[in-house]
């Protein structure tokens, strides 16, 4: 049975920084590529970023440049750490593990098959 168990969501400032956390218990996460999404008040659940099980990674435009997605296959843990924060930024955020690569650069949910149970990030002007 998979567990996952999601860490790191805060307050903060604009421009200040927060760092997520997903621990997985119940598989090899070597075996997954690993996503991040985030779900703001009103809006659909989108794609921020995913990397790869060979390391391979992408953003969306909007994070580039202030997120940084990683993963550590032997605590099974992956990581996003959110730097220059921005009100916008201001949602619940999930992590995913998913076995299938698909069209993974696309950022969508499918082929996703254990998502974290989410973390509150709000950031205030």
């Amino acid at each position: 049975q998979v567990h996952v168990v999601e860490s790191g969501g805060g307050s903060v400032e604009a421009g200040g920084s927060l760092r997520l956390s997903c621990e997985f218990s119940g598989l090899t996460l070597s075996d997954y590529k690993m996503g991040w999404f985030r779900q703001a008040p009103g809006k659909e659940r989108e794609g921020i970023s995913c990397i790869m099980r060979s390391g391979r990674l992408t953003y969306k435009d909007s994070v580039r440049g202030r997120f940084t997605i990683s993963r550590d296959d032997a605590e099974r843990t992956v990581y996003l750490e959110m730097n220059n924060l921005k009100p916008e930024d201001t949602a619940i955020y999930y992590c995913a593990a998913g076995r299938t690569g698909g069209q993974w650069w696309l950022l969508g949910e499918e082929d996703y098959d254990y998502w974290g149970q989410g973390a509150q990030v709000t950031v205030s002007s």
